[in-house]
């Protein structure tokens, strides 16, 4: 099982500030075959998205030192446990960027139905490796433009795919969204600070994502089963969670 999170603040961060938290959350959810990240350039005038991705776990991989010191005002951050191990690769190494440079994307746990249009995508020359979640990105970019919201996209996803999928999307105007829709991974927001964060909740029955991971965090909630937490922010102020 994956782990993932979402993260946005009024004013620029600095990237390493969440890196403690996320040595804990590869820990303690016992990820470690692969992660990557995209992030907001805080200098971009017109909402460019940058990423990395590497095969190796988030605590082996020495570029996240430099990727540390980067400024940002919204990131997003996949931790990888694959369900199948023979999908290990950088082909299948979360996020996934849209080739048109609208959002990051990145899915924690199984979709039911994505054989069914697998084979259509690979026709089109639009598949690349073997796991689930790159036919949900295939689909996410044909239904971008279409979409009343992120928020009822996702969920449009989900009834499209079934299974047990949270859904992490960073899009290149800033707007930070996690859907809920794993009920044995449930997903959590809370307060890091000024950094406002919507993460998974580890594989963990007795639900011990406060004491092990963010022990630190404040005004936290669950965030209910097929519903999107949103991160926004407001001039001067720090990020606030909408759900929706």
């Amino acid at each position: 099982m994956c782990e993932q999170f979402v993260a946005r603040a009024a004013e620029p961060f600095r990237i390493d500030e969440l890196w403690p938290f996320a040595e804990r959350l590869e820990r303690y959810g016992i990820a470690g075959f692969g992660w990557g990240a995209a992030w907001l350039n805080a200098e971009s005038p017109d909402g460019t998205l940058e990423s990395h991705r590497d095969v190796r776990a988030f605590r082996d991989d020495p570029v996240r030192e430099a990727i540390g010191l980067t400024e940002t005002t919204s990131l997003l951050v996949h931790l990888r446990r694959p369900s199948r191990l023979s999908t290990i690769g950088l082909d299948d190494t979360q996020p996934f960027d849209d080739p048109a440079g609208r959002y990051a994307f990145s899915h924690n746990g199984d979709f039911e139905r994505h054989a069914e249009l697998r084979a259509g995508y690979r026709a089109e020359g639009r598949i690349r490796g073997r796991a689930d979640t790159e036919v949900g990105a295939r689909w996410l970019e044909d239904a971008w433009d279409s979409a009343a919201s992120v928020p009822r996209l996702l969920e449009t996803l989900h009834d499209t795919f079934g299974g047990l999928a949270n859904l992490a999307v960073l899009s290149r105007n800033g707007e930070a969204w996690h859907y809920a829709g794993n009920r044995d991974n449930p997903v959590f927001t809370f307060q890091l600070g000024r950094i406002a964060v919507a993460a998974t909740g580890l594989y963990s029955l007795d639900r011990s994502f406060f004491r092990f991971v963010a022990p630190g965090a404040t005004d936290r909630r669950l965030v209910p089963l097929r519903t999107t937490a949103g991160l926004v922010t407001q001039p001067l102020s720090e990020a606030i969670v909408t759900t929706g």
